[in-house]
């Protein structure tokens, strides 16, 4: 029978009906039939399955997809299906060499997808861009050193810019950020000004801490969890072990998020022979709510003026009183602002009524023990420092901070983006020991700040930054504005990309432009025939030891460590004290390096980073340290009830929605592995966008029309995606969802979060232009 329009009314608490949903549990015989797909495509080796076995142990390789934490008693299976598409992904045994590019055209290659360039196989030889031919050709390592050294030296360091993906170790990354400042530039934005910067300048402020507070003991102890904007079965799946333990034991667990998620919904756990035989799940959430994008600010008030109420209402019993006068400021007055927020407005940003509001509140009052988990559902907004101040303002009240089971607990994305971060990649020199680096080596650093990708971004465009050298990534893919950027990426001098595949920032060469393949995660990593470690940070600061096993594709691949060194070599004036030769012969002494800069955090590296479940660099928050200005854990006055920057509804331009771009199961960042989106009931074209049907009635729209979304900021500039397929999903009134990044091309590069710069890919407005 067919839907009437009484029946598209959307229910924060309960699935939309006549809307895609996978009818299974996240995990389960699902997980392993995904894995099974991905190995039908690349057939794994026995080598392969052995690595895949080590995989986030002791004496293997780290996985270079998520970067969840890693136990100190692994289990039989210490990977996801992620973990496996991703590893085997790198494992492949197709090659991308100077026959693949003596056969392909640059202009040629613009036309495959995503998935079919990385598909193509491993990056075996290092190339540079010909523009009489439109192709890339083979080059020597030395003589592709050498001119990118003069190409460096042939523009002033501002003008250049050293970007990071988040892959590479923290050897690499040391040296990388050391090459970048010597040259004379604070220029090395980071992967993380694009997720988490948020984070890393918000609780900085707030806490004294640029990342969460929380390792996985906590969660054995924490009697409620809350979640916001966080995508579990697909960013993160080795966490959903930790959720279904923490379940098991009777911890809580409320999740607020625009889409219900399968992940935080149900699981069903691949390593127990019990729940696969009996088909058996474990419920993860006591209460999920859809709360509208940019929400989340108004559910944190409501919960808060819940626990004021119970604390007025039993004054001394539901708030920390000692806490907050020993190790906190700003009480009173941002107290003051929230009791005076109107409920009717909360409910109105939020989606979500007063009572569901106060249930949660309830169950947060009750626990003893609170841990707030959040990923880049509240990080990419124009208001994301509020998101985030509000939820620090929640755990502060009751003392959930700094104590056994108790915290704050952003979720990382790629495998070592917070690890770069803390040896030294980043744009603010005031984060790291700069003057004793120029006691070590005897040189003089930049104090001025570089450019975010933002910055770096308006650089290209305006024609102010001349070079970019990307230690890994697909960069120009990954940011916002992509067609703005892509007609100015190649009117730069020098263009360079250390990569293990092929992707479409590769197909927008600069004048000079250079492919240096590196070695993968899993590679062995031999020099001068001694096999080499490289050290990654997980999400909660413990730092291990990954190892390499699979020969690599090709004899002519370097190290990424060994390309920096090779790169700054022709770059930087002799210096006894710089051994790039040295240092690419034996990591043991970059890591040496690391622990002198940093002593207190990295001392004995090398004897302690291949401790099971990683050492622990330490984070003063937990210890109830606040190493910010104030000395002190800071209340954050709300100044608005949404995390928007423009509101959606009615203008005179017509119906404007938010955007709230989103990756599938089937998808790592930029990588896409292949098609499916099983975990939403997704599947085929990624050219979709997603609305609920209410909205789709009401603005006259039927299942598989084309549309076109256009941005509906006024700047001056039209931004559009066209041929986009209109599918029924379930999703809050007033939204509407999309692929990240085939929709980056509507989100201004102008757009972004107020203190960090992240950009605002969960919460730009569009009109559907039918």
């Amino acid at each position: 029978m067919p839907m009437k329009p009484e029946d598209y009314s959307h229910s924060p608490v309960e699935a939309d009906a006549g809307t895609p949903v996978y009818k299974r549990p996240a995990g389960g015989w699902g997980s392993l039939e995904g894995v099974a797909r991905i190995m039908k495509k690349e057939p794994p080796t026995p080598l392969a399955l052995q690595i895949l076995a080590k995989l986030n142990k002791t004496g293997g390789a780290m996985c270079s997809s998520c970067a969840w934490a890693k136990p100190a008693n692994p289990g039989t299976f210490e990977f996801c299906e992620n973990g496996a598409k991703a590893t085997l992904w790198e494992l492949t045994t197709k090659k991308v060499g100077p026959a693949f590019f003596a056969t392909h055209k640059v202009s040629d290659l613009r036309q495959w997808t995503d998935h079919d360039l990385e598909a193509a196989g491993r990056l075996t030889h290092p190339m540079r861009y010909d523009a009489t031919t439109d192709s890339y050709q083979p080059v020597a390592w030395e003589e592709a050193f050498a001119e990118i050294g003069r190409e460096l030296n042939g523009i002033t360091p501002d003008e250049a810019v050293f970007y990071a993906s988040g892959h590479a170790g923290l050897e690499p990354s040391y040296l990388y950020a050391l090459l970048a400042r010597i040259y004379g530039t604070n220029n090395l934005p980071q992967s993380s000004n694009m997720c988490h910067e948020t984070t890393s300048v918000n609780l900085n402020t707030y806490l004294g801490v640029p990342v969460g507070t929380c390792t996985l003991e906590d969660f054995d102890h924490c009697d409620a969890l809350f979640f916001f904007g966080q995508n579990t079965g697909t960013n993160s799946p080795r966490l959903l072990h930790t959720l279904k333990e923490a379940v098991d034991r009777g911890c809580k667990v409320v999740t607020f998020n625009p889409i219900r998620e399968k992940g935080l919904l149900e699981f069903t756990d691949p390593q127990s022979p019990k729940q696969m035989v009996t088909g058996k799940s474990t419920k993860i959430s006591d209460h999920y709510y859809q709360v509208r994008p940019g929400g989340d600010i108004a559910v944190l008030a409501g919960m808060i003026k819940y626990v004021l109420a119970r604390e007025d209402a039993a004054p001394g019993t539901v708030l920390d009183h000692d806490f907050i006068a020993e190790h906190t400021q700003g009480l009173e007055e941002a107290m003051a602002e929230i009791r005076t927020m109107d409920w009717a407005e909360i409910e109105h940003h939020s989606g979500l009524t007063r009572a569901m509001i106060e249930q949660a509140a309830e169950i947060y009052v009750d626990a003893k023990r609170v841990i707030g988990v959040y990923g880049m559902g509240l990080t990419q907004h124009v208001n994301g420092w509020l998101n985030l101040g509000m939820l620090v303002n929640l755990l502060l009240l009751r003392g959930n901070m700094g104590r056994l089971g108790a915290g704050i607990s952003p979720v990382r994305g790629h495998s070592n983006v917070q690890g770069q971060r803390t040896v030294g990649i980043g744009e603010n020199p005031a984060l790291f020991p700069l003057d004793k680096q120029e006691k070590m080596f005897g040189v003089t650093l930049p104090r001025t700040r570089g450019m975010n990708i933002v910055k770096a971004g308006k650089g290209v465009i305006e024609g102010r930054v001349k070079a970019t050298i990307a230690l890994g990534g697909n960069l120009l893919r990954a940011m916002p504005d992509i067609e703005r950027l892509e007609e100015a990426w190649g009117k730069q001098n020098l263009t360079v990309s250390i990569a293990i595949k092929l992707n479409r920032s590769h197909l927008n060469p600069g004048k000079v432009s250079y492919i240096l393949p590196c070695l993968g995660r899993t590679d062995e990593d031999l020099q001068n025939g001694v096999p080499q470690v490289q050290t990654v940070e997980d999400t909660m600061s413990h730092i291990f030891a990954s190892l390499g096993r699979a020969k690599p594709p090709s004899d002519q691949l370097k190290s990424e460590l060994a390309i920096i060194a090779g790169i700054a070599k022709a770059t930087l004036p002799a210096n006894p004290a710089l051994q790039w030769d040295d240092w690419t012969a034996n990591y043991d002494h970059v890591r040496d390096l690391i622990a002198a800069t940093w002593p207190a955090q990295f001392h004995e590296m090398n004897l302690r980073m291949s401790k099971a479940g990683g050492f622990y660099r330490g984070n003063a928050a937990r210890e109830r340290r606040w190493n910010n200005e104030a000395g002190k854990a800071l209340f954050t006055t709300p100044t608005t009830l949404s995390a928007l920057g423009q509101e959606p509804g009615t203008t005179a331009r017509g119906q404007s929605y938010t955007l709230n771009t989103m990756r599938s199961n089937d998808q790592f960042n930029t990588t896409i592995y292949g098609h499916s989106d099983r975990l939403r009931g997704l599947s085929g074209s990624r050219m979709v966008v997603l609305i609920n049907r209410g909205e789709m009635e009401r603005a006259g729209l039927s299942e598989g029309q084309k549309v076109t979304l256009v941005c509906d900021i006024e700047d001056g500039r039209e931004r559009r995606v066209e041929g986009l397929s209109v599918t029924a999903f379930d999703l809050p009134d007033g939204c509407v969802a999309g692929y990240y990044p085939e929709l980056n091309p509507l989100i201004p590069l102008e757009y972004h979060e107020l203190r960090s710069g992240t950009p605002a890919y969960k919460g730009t407005p569009v009109r559907i232009i039918a």
